[in-house]
């Protein structure tokens, strides 16, 4: 890296070799290209990111395909029967939140106790050493809470595409539209649709498993996975889907599940 050395010596100014912290993660060798490196700083740590092309991965055997249904009570619910939680529910995540509102309401404490009025009348902050420990003390719990819901998403999105099926179909869903929902617009936003969206798109890509987006108005909530009956109405607080029709009672994740994967099926 130009004018980034760990030694000061001049004539150490030339070796600007910097040590991997993971070592044996990238791969080398003859068929690999490195393309656009980047060096980004999220205000606590230094990253080195580098684009890699090599040769592309396809399995020989495919599973059935699965439809993968998104929701806030619990992340993902496949068509197979695979449910994955909600991480942000868990206490783990639930106690982090608490220890983060509780260091800000320190530092608004700090920056009323230490306010001074200015001749024109308005108010100055100063900004004392104590508040910019405490500052970086949220921007560390920040990051971890970050990386523990990126981790979650990671986790989920490498299992289903390993499973190796045939197709992903995901329905698009009309995030904007969902956060303007006052009750439900804090949960929304901590899943991370697009994130989990994004990953299985370019997994997709790496494995050679074609990735389907439902429409957008496609009632894959509202219809029967058995009979195809279209409710008029479903409101949130149903959980359990029951058809008029058919009178089947199942999940209400897991029926739109299936009707993603039938609606694959369907254009087959």
């Amino acid at each position: 890296l130009e004018k980034l050395t760990p030694s000061k010596k001049k004539n150490r100014q030339k070796l600007n070799w910097i040590r991997l912290a993971e070592r044996g993660r990238i791969p080398h060798g003859k068929h690999v290209t490195y393309v656009n490196p980047r060096i980004v700083f999220d205000g606590l740590h230094w990253f080195l990111t580098v684009g890699v092309e090599e040769a592309e991965v396809k399995h020989e055997t495919y599973n059935e395909g699965i439809g993968i249904d998104l929701g806030v009570k619990s992340l993902a619910t496949v068509s197979n029967g695979m449910t994955f939680p909600n991480i942000n529910q868990t206490p783990k995540v639930k106690r982090l939140e608490k220890q983060i509102k509780r260091m800000q309401r320190r530092i608004s404490r700090k920056y009323e106790m230490n306010k001074t009025k200015t001749e024109g009348g308005e108010f100055r902050y100063r900004k004392t050493e104590n508040i910019k420990k405490i500052e970086f003390l949220v921007l560390k719990k920040r990051r971890r809470l970050k990386n523990m819901q990126l981790n979650h998403t990671h986790h989920i999105t490498a299992t289903l595409v390993k499973a190796k099926p045939a197709y992903v179909v995901m329905e698009d869903l009309n995030t904007s539209g969902m956060l303007k929902n006052c009750k439900l617009s804090k949960a929304i936003q901590q899943q991370t649709f697009h994130a989990f969206k994004r990953q299985m798109t370019y997994k997709c890509v790496w494995h050679g498993i074609e990735l389907i987006v439902a429409d957008r108005f496609y009632p894959s909530s509202k219809k029967c996975s058995r009979c195809g009956h279209v409710k008029d109405h479903l409101s949130l607080s149903e959980r359990t889907y029951r058809c008029e029709a058919c009178g089947i009672e199942i999940d209400r994740d897991l029926n739109a599940s299936i009707n993603l994967k039938q609606y694959a099926e369907s254009m087959m």
